[in-house]
């Protein structure tokens, strides 16, 4: 069964309202497509990679006896219970948080309004430990206020009437986060207080048309485990010179191993400063399921 590419969100202003909308938690994890036969399972990051290994508790799935493509979400709890990337990326147990229904038992769905494909979802009964189907509603406003007080992630509008497009940006789509989260790549690093042994900071940017357009350095958040794994794939991607299109001063440059700007990673900020830099940000994980083309079109 081929890889079909996610339908993404656009950014939205304002929650829509009236009965064409409904409304979903936006869950902090990695977006998956998985695709389910009798036979076995396989399960492909946003990217198209394939992340079957990652997460063998999904070839369950494979017992439901039917063929299918699911679009969802896989998360891990936090220390509170709140599905968490950074729990994901510390190794918590990940469950999958399907949304959407591609293809069911040889029917493709992608052309039938959402409505369809939701009660297409709902009719299969998926629950189990490894994955589940959330909840949807009707009022979008009192949503973000309550995933916003339990510190969840934000919310995702979507048109009951609109298909599914593969691929595609859409606004029939909107999403409402509540922390200001973005990816990053990485064109690098620094060692901690002059050392070489341990990650001190990250020099990360923004692919754009014109290249990869620097956004500044990133030392919060890479202590412990978290900068000794990401220090032995650094390593293996040193370059020469700067990968960034902007010029780098010597504040910046001082002390720095460029890298091949390959590795995508999550930061939280405060926004950005007027000379476009990340005010404060902090590491949240490595982004193993996105490349950084995918980056070019982010909102």
């Amino acid at each position: 069964m081929p890889f079909v590419p996610p339908m993404l969100a656009t950014k939205g202003d304002r929650v829509p309202v009236g009965p064409d909308w409904v409304h979903e938690v936006k869950w902090d994890g990695i977006r998956v497509i998985v695709c389910v036969e009798p036979a076995g399972v396989r399960a492909f990051a946003r990217s198209g990679n394939e992340r079957t290994r990652d997460f063998p508790q999904l070839a369950g799935l494979a017992a439901l006896g039917h063929t299918m493509v699911l679009d969802g979400e896989l998360a891990a709890p936090d220390e509170l219970g709140r599905p968490s990337f950074g729990a994901l990326q510390r190794g918590g147990p990940a469950r999958l948080y399907v949304f959407d229904v591609l293809s069911l038992d040889g029917v493709d769905l992608t052309a039938q309004p959402w409505s369809e494909r939701r009660a297409a979802l709902d009719a299969l009964h998926l629950g189990d430990e490894h994955w589940v189907v959330p909840p949807v509603y009707d009022d979008g406003e009192a949503l973000l206020e309550a995933t916003g007080a339990q510190g969840l992630e934000g919310i995702v509008s979507k048109l009951r009437s609109a298909p599914y497009r593969p691929g595609v940006r859409s606004r029939d789509w909107l999403k409402f986060p509540h922390r200001p989260r973005r990816s990053v790549v990485i064109g690098g690093w620094r060692g901690e207080k002059g050392s070489d042994a341990r990650l001190g900071a990250l020099l990360v940017g923004e692919p754009t048309p014109d290249g990869l357009v620097f956004r500044g350095r990133v030392g919060s958040g890479l202590a412990g485990r978290a900068g000794a794994a990401l220090l032995p794939m650094l390593a293996d991607l040193t370059r020469a010179d700067s990968p960034f299109v902007t010029s780098m001063s010597r504040v910046d440059s001082l002390g720095t191993h460029w890298v091949e700007p390959v590795v995508v990673v999550d930061v939280e900020s405060l926004g950005m400063t007027r000379d476009g830099r990340l005010r404060q940000p902090s590491y949240q994980g490595v982004r193993s399921d996105l490349v950084p083309a995918d980056l070019e079109a982010q909102s």
